[in-house]
């Protein structure tokens, strides 16, 4: 599966914990996220990370086109819900998207986990069934 990190600044090293303790778990897919917390996840993990422009500079906007072509299957987007600033990225149209096409989509530590155990146990492989990718 192919599986989008996102956090706001104060939220960057909870995510580079929770891929440290899912590593295992993480390794066995794809990782994409934004410039600054896939750098971090990376040196933290060893994963390879695709990065993508920092959140300021689009790549939260890059991370939501390939939402929008169908090519995420799970996101988590570790927010700050109380001191968000004007240059981190909007969780609005990630959120929009992911709606549109059935992805799951964490924005915390404990639903991130459960994210996490489900894909463990293949209990998120229902997207193929409900929303099979077109090629």
């Amino acid at each position: 599966m192919n599986i989008a990190l996102i956090a706001h600044d104060s939220k960057k090293e909870l995510m580079v914990q929770f891929c440290i303790a899912y590593c295992g778990i993480l390794s066995r897919h794809s990782i994409c996220a934004t410039g600054t917390t896939g750098k971090m996840v990376a040196e933290a993990t060893g994963l390879p990370v695709l990065r993508y422009m920092s959140g300021s500079q689009g790549g939260d906007q890059q991370i939501a086109a390939r939402i929008g072509c169908n090519e995420i299957d799970l996101v988590l987007f570790f927010r700050d819900p109380l001191t968000v600033k004007a240059h981190e990225p909007n969780e609005g149209d990630i959120l929009r998207l992911c709606d549109m096409h059935n992805i799951p989509f964490g924005t915390n530590i404990a639903t991130a986990e459960v994210l996490i155990h489900g894909l463990e146990r293949g209990d998120l492989d229902w997207r193929n069934i409900v929303n099979p990718r077109v090629k």
